[in-house]
């Protein structure tokens, strides 16, 4: 396989983004939601009936969930369309069925064919009766059609694998229609403008999670979903993560502290106004202003435990004191180049003594500079007394 998220990319680019969740993940992921779950009517607005676990899981978790209603639909020219149990195995194949979205909406499941089991030969068969319907619909099966934001206003929870391509924009229409939802993104999304205030101000939050921060997703592009030593087809994909705003246990977790601050182990940045913590277990219990800390602390983060502050780039909560002049960069101990495309925003770290490392130096500061990655400011709300000196 490529390097790490290689695929990601080209995908991205290609706006072939469109990865299709292991009914494994899901499960693994949903069960922590039950109780949300009971009387409301769900929609998985970017899922093929019978296509789609997430439309699987459901269905076949209808009566257990006590589902109301469960709507799923498709666009035109899905290209995952017609690989498994398929639409056109209750409709049939012609010219007025191919390529065209459809929407699924399931009010009753269970054991039509008499076999004792309930599966997906019961949905298609409950299908073909007119217990539940399946309907061609009037656009393209676009989000943002009016009809499926009509849908979306009907539903109670949104359950998807959107892409990631179209992650702000679709976060931004679950917002404006006031939705619960629990849906799938990548880490990156954390840092973006759009994303991360939600994220600050507990709108939105992190899900229970994928094992690791990694998934595997079928891939219905032959370019892009190669061999893998998992299965073949499937694209791994690090740094995915479940974005929701239902409730759950572990986000009232709370973080078990360990360390104590000692000025030496977290120095402060030169132009923010916190501790540098390079790990979140490495958060410090006893240290009551701010502290930057990777993204992934989000991940762990217990809103009763501590407060977002801000990320650490242009108008995302927190001021930059120092923008730096005449920037120069040293790559691994070569010789100092102007380096105009340095962040401006990237938390600085200062140090007397040059780095055998990559570092920096700019006339307006003193010493040696180190970048750290982006960093999510936060403050613990209850901290520990500090130790006293002997």
């Amino acid at each position: 396989m490529a390097n790490k998220n290689s695929n990601l990319g080209a995908a991205k680019s290609a706006k072939k983004d469109e990865f299709y969740t292991q009914l494994t993940d899901i499960e693994k992921e949903l069960r922590h939601y039950k109780q949300h779950f009971r009387d409301k009517t769900v929609l998985c607005n970017c899922d093929d009936p019978f296509e789609s676990n997430f439309f699987k899981y459901f269905v076949l978790n209808f009566n257990r969930l006590g589902l109301k209603k469960l709507i799923a639909t498709c666009y035109t020219g899905s290209p995952i369309a017609n690989r498994q149990l398929s639409i056109f195995d209750v409709l049939g194949v012609s010219e007025e069925t191919e390529d065209k979205p459809y929407k699924a909406v399931v009010t009753t499941v269970y054991d039509k064919t008499g076999d004792g089991s309930v599966d997906m030969f019961d949905v298609a068969e409950l299908f073909k009766t007119g217990e539940n319907t399946l309907t061609e619909l009037l656009g393209d099966g676009d989000f943002r059609s009016p009809e499926c934001l009509a849908l979306m206003d009907e539903a109670d929870i949104v359950v998807t694998n959107p892409p990631f391509s179209l992650f702000r924009e679709y976060i931004a229409t679950l917002m404006e229609h006031e939705k619960k939802f629990i849906i799938i993104g990548h880490q990156n999304a954390i840092t973006y403008k759009e994303i991360f205030p939600l994220l600050k101000n507990n709108k939105i939050w992190l899900g229970n999670g994928f094992q690791g921060n990694v998934g595997f997703f079928e891939s219905p592009y032959e370019d892009i979903a190669v061999s893998s030593q998992h299965k073949e087809g499937f694209i791994r994909i690090s740094g995915v993560m479940w974005f929701t705003n239902l409730d759950i246990k572990k986000r009232h977790e709370e973080m078990i502290l360990v360390k104590r601050y000692d000025p030496i182990i977290y120095p402060k940045f030169d132009n923010y106004n916190a501790i540098n913590v390079n790990s979140t277990s490495d958060i410090p219990r006893d240290y009551a202003g701010l502290m930057g800390v990777p993204i992934t602390f989000l991940d762990k983060y217990n809103p009763d435990q501590f407060e977002v502050a801000g990320y650490t780039a242009k108008d995302m909560g927190v001021e930059c004191l120092k923008f730096y002049q005449d920037l120069e960069q040293s790559l691994n101990g070569e010789p100092f180049v102007r380096n105009m495309k340095s962040a401006r925003f990237s938390p600085m770290i200062s140090v007397k003594e040059r780095p055998a490392k990559t570092c920096y130096r700019a006339s307006n500061a003193e010493g040696y500079l180190i970048k750290t990655y982006g960093r999510i400011l936060i403050r613990n709300k209850h901290p520990e007394a500090p130790k006293e000196a002997n």
